[in-house]
């Protein structure tokens, strides 16, 4: 149960101010906290309405409208949800029809340095726009905030906005029974301390590299696959175009085993891609690699909730593990097995799932560096290399590419909610290059990875310098 603090509590005056509105939820957020803290502050303040410029005064989101999905790029958009706007990885995008949305919403289409808040649903999630994502269309459940370049940087806006003075505030306009939802006027009152310019500056600085830093991690991850591709002979599988191939539909399969009788573990188009791998490289299977690692799911356990600060670790599921910051469940790993944890250089692909086009299922991520220290649920197949010739680095480049979702996809089994066969995943041909083409490509992954460490360090220390400097004030 969530108390207000005995050192803040909840005042009369804060009933008042809410028309006395009597549900807990604004008071004990933070909101009413931080607005105060900053009222008090002996700092110049400025609405956020009078820090932004553009469509509709640069606080805007967008209307409904009827959503054409395409299947080739050449005639189509990114579209970016309110929950897509969290990944890391923006490659999979669903695509919306360029004819219908280009002309007709143009101010959709998201601009590097703007913030993206969540405003449906789920409600203050907020993202960095890089310039990596130009180009990309937003829904109308994510509301774009575009400061004016001439009145505030760009990144100490957004490290305002994701701070704990801000997120609270903009949360707690939320309205709505079911689903929560605010509006552009709800936040554009929001008040922004200024500070002095070398200290905003400063922020904004830590925020860009950050954002350089993800997109060249993200340029690293997709290099890597195409590296791997190109050098195995392989190069037009890294765009399959499969949607355009015909359906598989009216096929026969001789020479069936016990192994399974499921006509969608036979699809030709997979079957296709399968023996080029057999045929025209040198490969070792998925399961002979793994001897002396991993090819399975994790254990299953009891959740015992835990407090952050606590002795708790953060449970990651699948739709978090592809996100920038996971935001999981906070449990005590000492009423967990030692399984929760990830090796290093472990491959995660959500195992369990449905066969939606935008669904993570068969997806996969790849567990290093400040990543070890989640823990993660027992719905991700857990792919560990047992033999330092073949990294997991290696791997993950070669499992994250569409050729492999395909395959993985194809390999379901089970009713509502799939699986992936345990025998079929074993068989999976994996090219082995030669050894320098190997580490090369490994080291790719890596360096990527480090980027994205570093990427998440330089986010924390704007939020540390801000938040410091807030208190700093305060306490004067």
């Amino acid at each position: 149960m969530k108390i207000a603090s005995k050192d803040n509590p909840v005042r009369l005056s804060w009933l008042r101010e809410q028309g006395l509105r009597m549900d807990a939820a604004p008071y004990l957020s933070g909101a009413f906290e931080g607005r105060k803290l900053l009222e008090r502050l002996p700092l110049h303040k400025d609405r956020l309405g009078e820090l932004t410029a553009g469509h509709d005064g640069g606080i805007f989101n967008g209307p409904k409208f009827s959503r054409v999905y395409v299947t080739n790029p050449d005639h189509a958009v990114p579209f970016l949800g309110s929950t897509d706007m969290m990944e890391a990885d923006f490659t999979h995008l669903p695509l919306l029809s360029r004819s219908k949305v280009a002309a007709k919403f143009p101010y959709l289409e998201i601009e590097p340095g703007m913030t993206l808040i969540s405003c449906s649903g789920t409600i203050g999630r907020m993202a960095y726009v890089r310039k990596d994502m130009a180009g990309i269309w937003s829904s109308q459940h994510v509301m774009k905030v575009q400061p004016d370049p001439g009145r505030i940087p760009s990144g100490y806006l957004n490290t305002f906005l994701r701070s704990r003075f801000g997120v609270p505030i903009v949360a707690s306009q939320a309205y709505g029974a079911i689903i929560q939802h605010i509006e552009p006027h709800h936040i554009s009152g929001l008040p922004v301390p200024r500070f002095d310019s070398a200290l905003e500056e400063q922020i904004h600085d830590l925020v860009e590299e950050a954002a350089t830093l993800r997109t060249e991690s993200q340029e690293g991850v997709v290099g890597a696959t195409e590296d791997l591709f190109k050098t195995a002979g392989l190069e037009d599988l890294l765009d399959l175009r499969w949607h355009d191939q015909p359906r598989d539909v009216g096929f026969a399969q001789r020479g069936l085993k016990p192994t399974t009788l499921r006509a969608l573990n036979y699809q030709p188009k997979v079957q296709r891609i399968l023996k080029r791998l057999r045929d025209e490289t040198e490969y070792v299977t998925l399961g002979e690699i793994c001897k002396g690692g991993q090819l399975g799911s994790g254990v299953r356990f009891k959740r015992v909730d835990a407090e952050p600060g606590h002795g708790a670790v953060c449970l990651i599921g699948q739709r978090q593990g592809f996100w920038i910051r996971p935001e999981g469940r906070w449990i005590s790993p000492t009423q967990a097995p030692p399984g929760i944890f990830a090796e290093d250089e472990t491959v995660m692909i959500p195992s369990q799932g449905t066969l939606g086009e935008n669904e993570v299922f068969c997806r996969a991520i790849f567990v290093t560096g400040s990543w070890l220290d989640y823990a993660y649920t027992q719905h991700f197949l857990r792919v560990v290399s047992g033999t330092s010739d073949i990294p997991g680095a290696y791997l993950f480049a070669f499992l994250r590419s569409e050729a492999m979702f395909r395959v993985l996809r194809s390999m379901s089994t089970g009713g509502k909610q799939q699986d992936i066969h345990e025998g079929l995943r074993a068989q999976i041909p994996v090219p082995v290059l030669t050894a320098p083409d190997r580490e090369r490509i490994a080291e790719t992954i890596r360096a990527a990875y480090r980027k994205r460490d570093e990427a998440d360090k330089k986010e924390d220390r704007a939020l540390e310098l801000l938040e410091g400097a807030v208190l700093e004030h305060s306490a004067g």
